[in-house]
């Protein structure tokens, strides 16, 4: 009689604790990614009255079964549905991720590693990623300096936001392009100041520059010279390129100058007098242009910095300013106003003195300058002339001009095709360089010197090679669309080389494989780390320490310290998501429907053995 009774409580307990189990999985319904548990009843044990016996061969009697009185009921296990994915909760964070998989995120309260699935992250003021409730650092790999990829060694907690995060560092250009079309029809090509096409590029400093080029076609139509007119700085600034900085930035592919065949009148304008004995240029004004303050006796144009007086000219100013602003004046007397540099380089075929004579190409500069004094080298042979060409042999006045030399490049184009043939003759090679550094652009070193990029990389500008093959010339009713563009124009390493400015960071995504990046304001991106995660052969064997927090058992598999990818096992992260609980309240709903139906029938248990008892105690009255 007794043995009921303590059946009965027995299945109370079991039924209450059952109970306590679906009432914490509802309690838990919206915790983030909070894991369900469950109950599972055994039998506590049995009292064998009688033994079993087995059949008797002898006697001929047959087996009889044990006789066993059941003592109650008792907890089995308690399972954890840990595997169970949670339903998806968009937050729109980007800092909120969620685990598809079985994995855990790793995360560290500065003396030991937990497990979590709640993703719900946030950057402390340290700038560490890290649990938005507890503030535990997310664990993770970090970025090899070295090979700038992520190196799988011990994790360590994720700053993503150090102050070298915050800025992508400047860069300079050193590639760039040009394509489009030049339609021989059009008059900018066809003009005197040809075709601008602007060229932007950055130095290692950030800032930006731009540089002016020209197309100009020559007589044969099919042929063009690429020119470097100017170098502008991000104010507009003009920098200032001599003639010799010119050639050292632009020069053609074999170092020197370029011809342009031109057919061009030149003549004095009216009220202009040439005295060829002084090297003087007049007019009724008075000299507006003295030779021997123009040039130097090696033909450059002087440069000093050593102040001049000319009689009645206030402000006083150096030698280089007086020697521009004489050379504009004698350009503009020959109608190249602004324009004294096309002036210098128009050329004149001049018979030499050899037997038979040879037709030898000299430019106004070399002429001019010969006035002052010195022997000077054809632009056709590089050989010294035996009687020596003066401008004065053009009788000062009117000539034509039937080339131009210019430091650049002479670019080709197909007549059939309308494709690039050549540049510079070559046709295989379609490239020019801008060569910044060389020319002394790059800043000087510590002994004053120029620096020079393949010597000395501390200057401010890289070269900057430029790809012409995807130029050509059709007919785009006399519009030409041709420009430039900074970056590699190669399909494997399409925008390489453009360079940049300084980037400011704009904004942190995590992907699916927990990789995390670095956006910045110019473009570019940054590796800062992955977030690593943990996996276990049983993680049912996990043991819960509140807050979300697993922590691993003998059960679980110990954590390695490393971690592992989360994609190797087939899964991935969701950002701007958490995982909801996994919790089925419907099925949480009937499985209390049946606890509280079987505590109350062991309840009726303890009631109907109480009645029976207190009917054996009244036998007696």
């Amino acid at each position: 009689m007794m043995r009921s009774l303590y059946s009965g409580v027995a299945g109370l307990r079991t039924h209450q604790t059952k109970m306590d189990v679906i009432g914490n999985n509802i309690a838990n319904v919206n915790t983030t990614a909070y894991k369900a548990s469950s109950i599972v009843f055994s039998d506590l044990m049995s009292q064998t009255t009688q033994r079993a016996s087995g059949p008797n061969a002898t006697t001929g009697a047959g087996g009889v079964n044990a006789r066993q009185i059941g003592l109650g009921v008792k907890s089995g296990a308690i399972n954890i549905n840990i595997t169970g994915q949670g339903s998806t909760q968009s937050t729109g964070n980007p800092f909120d991720v969620m685990i598809n998989g079985s994995n855990f995120f790793v995360v560290n309260n500065g003396q030991e590693n937990f497990f979590t699935r709640d993703g719900s992250f946030y950057v402390d003021a340290a700038g560490n990623l890290a649990m938005t409730s507890l503030g535990y650092n997310v664990m993770g790999w970090q970025v090899d300096p070295d090979t700038g990829n992520i190196k799988k060694d011990t994790v360590t907690a994720l700053r993503i936001m150090s102050t070298v995060n915050m800025t992508y560092p400047p860069e300079a250009t050193s590639e760039a392009y040009m394509s489009g079309i030049i339609d021989k029809n059009d008059t900018d090509v066809t003009s005197e100041s040809g075709k601008v096409v602007n060229l932007e590029f950055f130095d290692s400093l950030g800032y930006s520059y731009t540089a002016k080029f020209t197309f100009r076609q020559s007589s044969v139509k099919e042929e063009y010279s690429l020119e470097l007119d100017k170098i502008l700085d991000s104010t507009g600034k003009e920098l200032e390129l001599s003639p010799e900085v010119k050639q050292a930035l632009f020069a053609d592919n074999s170092g020197g100058m370029a011809t342009q065949q031109v057919s061009t009148k030149v003549s004095l304008k009216k009220g202009y007098t040439w005295n060829t004995a002084t090297g003087e240029l007049s007019n009724a004004e008075g000299t507006v242009a003295t030779l021997s303050n123009i040039f130097n006796n090696d033909g450059t144009i002087k440069s000093g910095d050593n102040v001049v007086s000319d009689a009645g000219v206030t402000p006083a100013v150096t030698e280089a300013q007086r020697a521009q602003q004489e050379l504009n004046a004698l350009a503009a007397a020959y109608g190249y106003e602004g324009s004294a540099e096309d002036f210098l380089n128009l050329c004149v075929g001049i018979e030499n003195n050899a037997t038979p004579p040879v037709k030898e190409t000299w430019s106004v500069r070399q002429l001019l300058a010969a006035e002052v004094g010195g022997n000077f080298n054809t632009g056709a042979t590089g050989d010294t002339l035996t009687v020596q060409r003066k401008f004065s042999d053009l009788g000062g006045g009117a000539f034509t001009s039937d080339a131009r030399v210019y430091y650049g490049h002479t670019v080709t184009f197909d007549a059939k095709t309308g494709y690039l043939q050549s540049v510079d003759g070559l046709t295989t090679n379609f490239t020019v360089r801008l060569n910044l550094n060389a020319a002394g652009l790059g800043g000087n070193d510590a002994n004053g010197n120029p620096v020079n990029e393949e010597t000395n990389p501390m200057g401010n500008f890289s070269n900057i090679t430029i790809d012409l093959s995807e130029i050509s010339m059709f007919n785009n009713k006399g519009t030409s669309t041709v420009g430039a563009t900074k970056g590699s124009n190669d399909e494997q390493t399409r925008g390489m080389g453009s360079g940049r400015r300084l980037g400011e960071m704009i904004g942190v995504s995590i992907d699916q494989s927990g990789l995390i990046y670095a956006s910045y304001d110019n473009g570019m991106t940054r590796l800062l780390g992955q977030i690593a995660t943990a996996a276990f052969a049983n993680a049912s064997g996990l043991e819960k320490k509140g807050d979300n927090l697993y922590s691993a058992t003998m059960n679980s598999g110990e954590f390695d310290g490393i971690g592992e990818d989360i994609t190797s096992g087939g899964g991935y992260m969701s950002t701007g998501q958490l995982e909801m609980s996994n919790v089925d309240l419907s099925s949480e709903f009937t499985e209390m429907i049946t606890t509280q139906r079987g505590f109350q029938a062991n309840s009726r248990i303890i009631t109907v053995s109480d009645t029976l008892l207190e009917e054996l105690t009244n036998l007696k009255r």
